[in-house]
């Protein structure tokens, strides 16, 4: 205790800062944070470039993962490398304006992140547990993603208000100066705990506990297509995607929020020299939660990965196979008019198809003698013939994609025995 008391007393009396780091460690720091932001920064632009510039991947899931990964790579933009710099030299750089902004975007962002998979689990429990009530539309998903981020900002206002910055003789201090500083300090950081990973990870066990017991219990009773079985294995495959994002999202944080906790009940312990350390390491750990998202669905997710070879075509050692142009590929199937006409549009072509009623009853006949699961494998194949994706040396099979909510959305209504509007 008594270097604590003497670390205090370099605090109170001489303000020096007794947190200097020498320059080997502040080095290595300098490039941990710097790894961090550069992969979080560029993956999570791929990922909002390969949503945005593909048709077929604009769906639900996929809009609140644009959400989610705008969030990530802002917070590793805008306070990774400001964090390390601070942690690692307890003096503050970046003025008043900038301190203000440093407390409240994280908060912001994070909310915004973990609520954005709050929202997928939402979504993924209603597609998958009451198929036939009515989803999200696009306007619907973006009201949504509007009131995330206003509620993130009412959250993370209190830390804009109060923040300032308090100048020593030998450095700066950015800090939080609430009116009650222990005291309010502290029962914000439990509000923030609770509001921004309890209450949140509460819900997204429950409904995904509830949704892998429906999709790995036991089959379904009357469906036993190969179109039932193909889009049962693109929802376990979204479905695992977004529990191992949840599961690293948990994991990051879940040391950030017992600093603090535990800081705030024992403050003796910010004194300790080592405490830095422990700090840079704590932040660090929350910080890389921003760069894991793009690496999961590249490997989990065959859209995502065709996705990501186009953007590294450039590189002499990725191949874009066919397969992989044909999971990005727009594919829209419309119903049967009175007229008997459909359109099927994919891509920029469209070819139109007029069937013949004296040919259509005869075909309907001979589907008629054919026995269940053919006439389903038959009707399946007239709807969409590249149902069965791509053969053995393309890589992707029948209900392989799980393109993110792509024929995953689909698939719901086939497994309800209704009729999609379209596949996207």
């Amino acid at each position: 205790m008594a270097a604590v008391a003497q670390n205090v007393s370099n605090m109170t009396g001489n303000y020096t800062n007794q947190f200097v780091l020498p320059p080997w460690c502040v080095a290595l720091w300098s490039l941990a944070y710097s790894s961090v932001v550069a992969v979080a920064v560029f993956g999570n632009l791929v990922v909002i470039w390969i949503i945005l510039a593909h048709k077929r991947m604009r769906t639900v899931t996929n809009y609140f993962l644009l959400n989610l990964a705008f969030s990530d790579a802002s917070v590793a933009a805008f306070n990774a490398v400001v964090n390390s710099i601070y942690g690692a030299h307890r003096n503050w750089y970046f003025g008043e304006a900038y301190c203000k902004f440093h407390n409240f975007f994280p908060v912001t962002a994070m909310f915004a992140s973990i609520y954005s998979m709050t929202a997928i689990s939402v979504d993924r429990y209603m597609a998958i547990i009451h198929p036939l009530k009515p989803r999200l539309s696009a306007t619907a998903t973006k009201v949504v993603i509007v009131c995330i981020w206003v509620l993130a900002v009412v959250l993370a206002f209190p830390n804009c208000f109060y923040s300032t910055i308090k100048r020593f003789p030998h450095r700066t201090r950015c800090y939080v100066a609430w009116p009650r500083q222990g005291q309010d300090s502290f029962m914000y950081h439990i509000i923030v705990a609770v509001l921004v990973y309890l209450l949140p990870l509460v819900v997204m066990g429950i409904t995904y506990t509830i949704v892998g017991v429906t999709l790995w219990g036991g089959e379904i009773p009357g469906n036993s297509s190969d179109n039932y079985h193909g889009q049962l294995k693109a929802k376990r495959k979204v479905v695992k995607m977004m529990i191992i994002v949840v599961l690293t999202f948990a994991l990051c944080w879940l040391p950030y929020h017992l600093y603090f906790i535990v800081t705030g009940l024992h403050k003796w312990l910010t004194t300790l020299t080592y405490i830095q350390q422990v700090y840079l390491s704590v932040m660090w750990l929350a910080m890389s939660s921003t760069m894991y998202n793009p690496i999961i669905y590249c490997c989990l997710n065959s859209r995502f990965r065709a996705g990501f070879k186009r953007a590294f075509r450039w590189c002499p050692f990725i191949k874009v196979s066919s397969c992989d142009e044909l999971e990005l590929r727009t594919t829209r199937l419309h119903p049967p008019r009175q007229s008997s006409m459909y359109t099927l549009s994919r891509m920029e072509s469209s070819v139109v198809v007029t069937s013949d009623p004296a040919n259509a009853d005869r075909a309907t006949t001979a589907l008629r003698n054919q026995p269940l699961a053919a006439q389903k494998k038959s009707y399946i194949t007239a709807r969409h013939p590249d149902i069965g994706g791509c053969d053995k040396n393309g890589g992707s099979a029948n209900g392989g994609g799980s393109g993110g909510g792509g024929e995953d959305d689909a698939s719901s209504a086939y497994a309800s025995g209704v009729q999609p509007k379209e596949f996207s």
